[in-house]
């Protein structure tokens, strides 16, 4: 596992309750939601700004229905009505990073992100990652080069590798976007 991996990853955020039973709707924040949203998973409560709860608290998947839009329909244990669901709105979902697959190559956790260098295939630097943006659109990279700053879409169309080991990312970016 990498140095710099925290204990504790995000994995999904609670949007909203989902009828009246208990149910939430969950937006996964990993590749691999079937498995990190399965019965009996044990997930702990975060913060609304992604923080460990400062209580503990945690929560246990009963059931779990993936839904056509990505997000997935959770039931969780002791969360038995509407007004039960409502109090976990707008929180995250962490693991531990120990009980989660490691990334396969080419994946990154967002965390390890920043810092990590861009360049172009040619090897030329873009600069390096400052900070990790979660638009509407999906990520983006802030990307720093001295005093030029520019946003790059963290799209398969603009990234093209990434190398956790070498803390490297390899970018296409639009055109303009670093002249």
């Amino acid at each position: 596992m990498d140095a710099r991996a925290p204990e504790l990853l995000i994995v999904g955020r609670l949007r909203k309750a989902h009828g009246i039973h208990g149910a939430l709707v969950v937006e996964p924040l990993t590749d691999a939601p079937a498995a990190v949203f399965a019965a009996r998973r044990r997930l702990l409560v975060g913060t609304p700004s992604g923080e460990p709860d400062p209580a503990g608290r945690a929560l246990v998947v009963e059931t779990a229905r993936a839904q056509p839009d990505g997000s997935v329909i959770v039931q969780f244990e002791g969360v038995a009505d509407r007004t039960a669901a409502e109090r976990w709105r707008h929180r995250y979902l962490l693991a531990h990073a120990a009980d989660l697959a490691p990334p396969a190559d080419g994946e990154v956790y967002v965390h390890e992100l920043p810092g990590m260098t861009v360049e172009l295939p040619s090897g030329e630097s873009l600069g390096s990652v400052s900070h990790v943006l979660e638009l509407p659109q999906g990520l983006a990279l802030e990307i720093t080069h001295g005093a030029r700053t520019a946003i790059l879409p963290f799209h398969a169309d603009f990234v093209r590798r990434v190398d956790r080991a070498a803390r490297r990312i390899v970018a296409v970016p639009p055109n303009g976007l670093f002249e």
